[in-house]
């Protein structure tokens, strides 16, 4: 079974939304369950494009929320690398 890590990016991304969001008190678990199946399923989410084009991403427990994550397949480990506000005009699905 692949290996899910948050790094420190992406609970430094969690924290700021929580907080500039008003994000509930369950937040960080409901992540957790957000990238459960990429344990077994690690391409599920959909390929990025552009300067992201090496990252994948799923959509969290809201849909405005984007967990991007790279997959090692060597190391069978997913990474996620940051958790962004699909909303805003910076985030990875933009097309700017």
């Amino acid at each position: 079974m692949t290996a899910v890590l948050m790094t420190r990016t992406a609970v430094e991304d969690l924290d700021r939304l929580i907080v500039t969001l008003t994000l509930p008190p369950d937040t960080r678990e409901r992540v957790k369950r957000s990238v459960g199946p990429l344990r077994e399923f690690p391409r599920l989410g959909a390929q990025l494009e552009g300067r992201w084009e090496s990252f994948r991403f799923v959509l969290g427990p809201w849909r405005s929320m984007l967990l991007v994550y790279a997959y090692d397949e060597h190391a069978d480990r997913v990474s996620v690398v940051t958790i962004q506000d699909a909303r805003s005009g910076r985030s990875a699905t933009s097309s700017s």
